[in-house]
């Protein structure tokens, strides 16, 4: 079995397709099913069903493709290792992080890295709350922000950076607009804009309705944190939100308001994997993400 089968293999699986896989491998079509073809007789199984142009992992072959991606990250693991080692201020930071943590947070976070580390790079991943901790210990990347902060799990460390409130976010010319502060159950008969079912956010805010004795009647539904700020700035109804996710971007014709319960927040933190070191150059931005957190009232902008 030689390196180049699997690296076929694996781009195979991802495309579904021999001919965008050859395309994206910079090969000919024939070289990629020649190396699959030769890959299957040597394993003795059938790794594909072919469907006309397509092509679609078999049950045995799922499984082969689930080891091998854990076997390619550990090789490619320890290609970066070595190649780190040398001038780990040059090496690259792959870092997983949810769609709340995408507009601030991250950005900030990277552009001051960037000014003390400027030829670092970055390769960023967004992801949903459970692919976050899979990426982790699977060996996808080594680091991964992440909110609320997880339960301890011996796959993964974790480390809180900072807590954050949840706010109101209302249309301006809301009843409730004027006031500086909100009970939650003031809001139990507006219509609350949310993320789809899936998103940790869409969870935490009806969690936190429940705990106030009503369930939020859902108007809209929106894919990322922009999309809800848009809904509620056209005034079709009101959203639970993240500070962080409003600093510097509050769009017109919205207010944010605080809640009065101090008990609906949010702890943001990172995880790394427990059986695998970082890279070095992950280990010098994990440092210093821990630095400048504890050195910076994030809210004060």
């Amino acid at each position: 079995m030689e390196l180049r089968q699997i690296r076929y293999f694996m781009e195979v699986a991802s495309r579904e397709h021999v001919t965008e896989a050859a395309t994206a491998l910079h090969v000919a079509q024939s070289s990629v099913s020649r190396q699959i073809a030769n890959l299957e007789a040597e394993l003795g199984a059938d790794l594909f069903v072919r469907e006309s142009r397509q092509i679609k992992l078999t049950p045995i072959g799922r499984i082969f493709h689930e080891r091998m991606k854990q076997a390619m990250n550990v090789i490619n693991h320890a290609t970066r290792e070595v190649e780190e080692y040398l001038d780990p201020k040059k090496g690259t930071i792959r870092i997983a992080y949810p769609i709340s943590l995408a507009a601030y947070t991250l950005p900030t976070v990277i552009h001051a890295f960037r000014t003390e580390y400027p030829e670092a790079k970055f390769q960023l991943k967004q992801a949903l709350y459970p692919e976050l901790m899979h990426g982790i210990i699977d060996g996808d990347f080594n680091l991964a922000l992440i909110g609320p902060l997880p339960k301890e799990n011996k796959k993964f460390h974790r480390k809180a950076l900072f807590t954050e409130k949840m706010v109101a976010l209302l249309p301006l010319h809301h009843p409730l607009a004027n006031k500086t502060s909100i009970r939650l159950r003031e809001l139990k008969d507006e219509p609350f804009i949310v993320l789809p079912e899936g998103f940790v956010l869409r969870d935490m805010v009806e969690h936190a309705c429940h705990a106030h004795g009503f369930s939020p009647a859902i108007g809209f539904e929106g894919d990322d944190t922009d999309a809800l700020k848009g809904l509620v700035s056209a005034g079709l109804g009101i959203a639970l939100m993240p500070e962080v996710t409003l600093i510097d971007n509050t769009p017109r014709s919205t207010v944010t308001i605080p809640l009065s319960e101090n008990n609906i927040t949010r702890t943001v933190g990172v995880i790394t994997p427990a059986q695998r070191q970082l890279l070095p150059t992950e280990e010098i931005f994990y440092q210093f993400l821990l630095q400048f957190f504890s050195r910076l009232n994030f809210f004060s902008h």
